[in-house]
């Protein structure tokens, strides 16, 4: 089986619709994806209609899910979230106010470019999210179009958009226990997104994510492009010492990243664990 448990469609910051992401999983030969958009459900009706709606014989499946904003002791992490009743009220309330405060967020970042020179605006940023959930990798898209930056990733320094840099504002994000709780309660399973990515500007200490799968975390996000090889080995190594099951995926974009669907993927038998932990939701297939 090839798994690919991260992937992000224009519901948020990736470039495809829900449903071109299903046709494009078909396309990588996947046997199973996870739409993960951060902070929002909006794409899972989409993809799963999509999925439901490929030809007999089709073996895709579709693990409904969401990419969570954290921070913890002054640090950002992201937190998957997989198979989770999207109706849950407490956890509901918790998305809602994460994508409200994207909102403002994004505003203060777009004035803050402008006050550093880049000729950009705010209906400019809100054309290139459409329908999603506006955030910064829509602000450096405007930054490219205004010839500011050369790419995407170029907007992402201590120059403009990167952690702490000169146009970062800060914005609400969940305690990452907080979260662990929250995804449980809603009988969903939490995984820790590239924990190892360094460049990031991540460097959560090993004893906080020990606590963390003592509060209830599933799993790691081990093989995934942020991650060079040793670090992949000492993250595996890692989960298994604390009962965790090592996931793997591309952490697709669409266009707005190089890595396609695919390149990274998860073992069979961490599907199953996480399967296996979820109540939540069911898995969606032909």
């Amino acid at each position: 089986m090839r798994i690919d448990l991260h992937a992000h469609s224009n519901a948020s910051d990736g470039t495809d619709s829900p449903a071109e992401l299903v046709a494009a999983a078909v396309a990588a030969g996947l046997d199973v994806v996870a739409l993960t958009d951060h902070d929002t459900v909006a794409g899972h009706e989409e993809a799963a209609a999509a999925v439901r709606a490929l030809p007999a014989g089709s073996r895709l499946s579709l693990v409904t899910g969401a990419e969570l904003s954290c921070r913890v002791d002054g640090v950002s992490l992201h937190l998957l979230a997989y198979l989770f009743d999207p109706t849950e009220p407490a956890f509901a309330q918790e998305r809602t106010l994460v994508r409200t405060d994207r909102f403002r967020r994004g505003q203060a970042v777009v004035e803050r470019c402008r006050s550093l020179g880049a000729p950009i605006s705010w209906e400019q940023v809100r054309r290139i999210a459409g329908e999603g959930s506006v955030g910064r990798p829509h602000i450096a898209s405007a930054l490219v179009e205004a010839g500011v930056v050369g790419s995407v990733s170029e907007a992402f320094t201590a120059d403009w958009l990167a952690n702490g840099g000169r146009a970062d504002v800060p914005k609400h994000e969940t305690d990452p226990f907080e979260a662990v709780r929250l995804v449980r309660g809603a009988g969903g399973v939490p995984v820790f997104a590239h924990p190892g990515a360094a460049k990031r500007g991540r460097t959560v200490p090993e004893q906080t994510i020990a606590d963390l799968a003592a509060a209830g975390l599933g799993g790691l996000e081990v093989d995934h492009t942020d991650h060079d090889e040793p670090t992949r080995a000492r993250l595996r190594g890692f989960a298994a010492e604390l009962g965790l099951f090592a996931t793997g995926s591309s952490d697709y974009h669409g266009s707005r990243k190089t890595v396609g669907l695919g390149d990274f993927t998860t073992a069979p038998e961490a599907y199953e664990a996480l399967l296996d932990q979820a109540t939540g939701a069911k898995v969606v297939s032909r």
